[in-house]
């Protein structure tokens, strides 16, 4: 069965084809930019690799160049879309009410509009994605798939806040977390990989981005992650700037005459490493920079580092333990030297680094620790997509 999995962000749309039999990736891309000049469509297939500037005033029309994309008589996937039997979307956030992945019908969509507010940049749209692909698709059925979801496990005693109780009551105001298809994905992962068995194992998982959150997954259920009511919680990020004292966002906004709106800007989209380092958001920027003697390249690293290093010791006082830490995402699986700084940290509790195996790490599956580290330390890959595509097949496969 040939699944398509769908990532609408506000002016982006990411998408894979999945046969969900084989596990075999038939097609990939993003269309890019759009409702902005230049916007283009990045496709690739087995072996074709197409780039193309298209005008993309909506996410439909995005959508449309997708489908005119895998159906193409020359590099397409595919040959009719009659071919993709169901469609899987990501969406960021799901509330309290979507606990599970869930088949689209008029009230999810609803449901999905209704928490807005507490994701203002991704669920509009992914509403629109939503409403484009039946559209277009209105007899293909459709699953969502909710980061959020993963986390609802976790109890009241770590996701309230210490504000008055009335704010959750009313406004629901509470740690959600994010990165769940991910977190999901890598901990079942990591317990097969290590032979471990899930439902008895204290695994923390770190997904380390543009976007990072820590999570702390016990017997195969998430107790505690990083990220809260919003992904700006947590750790240093790419641009965001993760925990800070509220009296700042208070502080900054009479000493710079700006709003809250332009602040949270700032801590979105001007912070993290890039605010840190004057520079870049990219990791692999940061350590040429601090090769050639950038001290806030340097700073902004070890920053990121410590603030990780810092709450994988916190999760393992929440579960009292640990038996394997995992790093995956994009720093997490490439970025050899910041897996190391990381572990640094770790020293006392017994975990060890091989650095041979470490430095030859990129983007595979492996166990970097020593034989002797009383905490395994491994890389996997996170395939979010693939968890996607399997939780829609779950759900249409019923029908």
């Amino acid at each position: 069965m040939d699944i398509l999995v769908i990532n609408c962000g506000s002016s982006s749309l990411k998408y894979q084809l999945i046969n969900i039999t084989t596990k075999e990736i038939l097609a990939s891309g993003i269309c890019d930019r759009i409702n902005l000049d230049g916007s283009i469509l990045k496709y690739k297939s087995k072996d074709k690799k197409i780039e193309q500037n298209l005008p993309m005033p909506d996410h439909k029309s995005a959508i449309g160049y997708v489908f005119d994309a895998l159906t193409n008589k020359e590099y397409g996937a595919i040959s009719s879309l009659n071919e993709i039997k169901a469609i899987g979307h990501r969406i960021v956030h799901g509330g309290e009410h979507f606990v599970t992945s869930t088949l689209v019908n008029d009230d999810v969509i609803e449901k999905i509009r209704d928490y807005s507010d507490l994701a203002p940049l991704h669920n509009p749209a992914h509403v629109i994605g939503l409403e484009a692909c039946r559209y277009l698709m209105p007899y293909t059925p459709m699953v969502v798939v909710f980061d959020t979801a993963f986390h609802q496990t976790i109890e009241p005693k770590a996701y309230l806040y210490a504000l008055p109780y009335e704010w959750y009551e009313k406004y629901k105001i509470r740690k959600y977390g994010f990165h769940g298809t991910s977190h999901s994905y890598v901990s079942k992962r990591t317990a097969e990989y290590l032979g471990l068995d899930i439902n008895n194992s204290k695994i923390i998982t770190c997904h380390l981005g543009n976007g990072s959150s820590i999570c702390a997954v016990k017997n195969g259920k998430s107790i505690d992650t990083s990220m809260g009511l919003s992904p700006l919680e947590g750790i240093a990020m790419g641009t965001r700037s993760g925990d800070l004292d509220p009296a700042v966002l208070q502080y900054i906004a009479k000493k710079e005459n700006i709003n809250i709106d332009e602040i949270l800007n700032i801590l979105n989209k001007k912070s993290g490493v890039l605010g840190i380092s004057k520079l870049s958001s990219d990791f692999r920027d940061l350590l040429k920079a601090e090769g050639e003697g950038n001290e806030l390249a340097k700073l902004a690293r070890r920053v990121f580092a410590y603030r990780v290093a810092k709450y994988i010791g916190s999760y393992m006082a929440a579960m009292n333990g640990v038996d394997a830490v995992a790093f995956c995402a994009g720093v997490g699986e490439n970025a050899v030297y910041i897996r190391g700084m990381i572990v640094e940290h770790l020293g006392f509790l017994g975990v060890r680094l091989d650095e041979n195996i470490n430095v030859n790490t990129i983007g595979t599956e492996a166990v970097i620790s020593t034989p002797d580290s009383k905490v395994k330390v491994c890389v996997i890959p996170t395939n979010e997509e693939l968890v996607i595509a399997q939780d829609t097949y779950n759900i249409v496969s019923k029908l």
